[in-house]
């Protein structure tokens, strides 16, 4: 597989350069750390990138695969609707910021705000993750295999979030629930399916308190 150097080419330049080159073939690019906003929009193709990643990686990603053998920066995924991106190492806070399905797999930690207005993704994070995560979450799941931060699931609306390790502090309109039969098999299944190595019997799981926690 040939790899593409992007390095000091605009992003512009490197988006028209994925698009030529996806012809049924991964296409891998090295030297994307100062790109923000690569992949974005692609329906369908395969992009690897080779080390780091900059911010607005694969936002508003239609379709397409995206791999990160490193890290990336803020914001990654933001907006997605399909398709599934893959980062190795960490990422930046906002990670999967309102998307509205696709995956979203995150095999290090992840920052403030990641799941922010979840309306249908699934997105995973192997390691650890910041503050105000999950927070308005409206449908779709969230996995967190390590730790999290204050107001872990705030105003929690819809969907399932599930948690390995332990918070700092839960927010708002949520509650702990036991975890089904039928849970355990979807965590099994997603940890089997993208390589991550935890046990699913070791989550807790919450939900939403109420479906309309601004009504009284």
């Amino acid at each position: 597989m040939t790899i593409i150097s992007v390095k000091s080419k605009t992003l512009k330049e490197v988006n028209s350069t994925l698009r030529q080159n996806i012809n049924g073939m991964p296409v891998k690019i090295s030297g994307a750390e100062d790109i923000h906003g690569l992949a974005v929009g692609f329906n369908h193709g395969e992009v690897v990138v080779e080390g780091t990643a900059g911010d607005y990686l694969g936002a508003l990603n239609a379709g397409a695969t995206i791999r990160v053998t490193k890290s990336a920066g803020n914001y990654a995924g933001d907006n997605m609707n399909s398709g599934l991106i893959i980062i190795e190492g960490d990422a930046g806070m906002g990670a999967g910021e309102y998307c509205y399905g696709g995956t979203l797999i995150i095999h290090g930690s992840a920052g403030d705000f990641t799941a922010t207005m979840n309306k249908g993704a699934t997105i995973i994070v192997q390691g650890d993750v910041g503050d105000e995560v999950g927070t308005y979450m409206l449908k779709g799941d969230l996995i967190v295999g390590g730790n999290a931060g204050k107001n872990f699931a705030n105003y929690l609306i819809r969907g399932s979030i599930y948690l390995g390790g332990k918070c700092e502090s839960l927010g708002h309109n949520t509650r702990e629930v036991d975890l089904a039969d039928e849970d355990i098999a979807r965590l099994k299944s997603y940890f089997e399916t993208y390589g991550i190595q935890a046990d699913p019997l070791k989550f807790r799981k919450f939900v939403a308190a109420s479906e309309k926690p601004f009504y009284h």
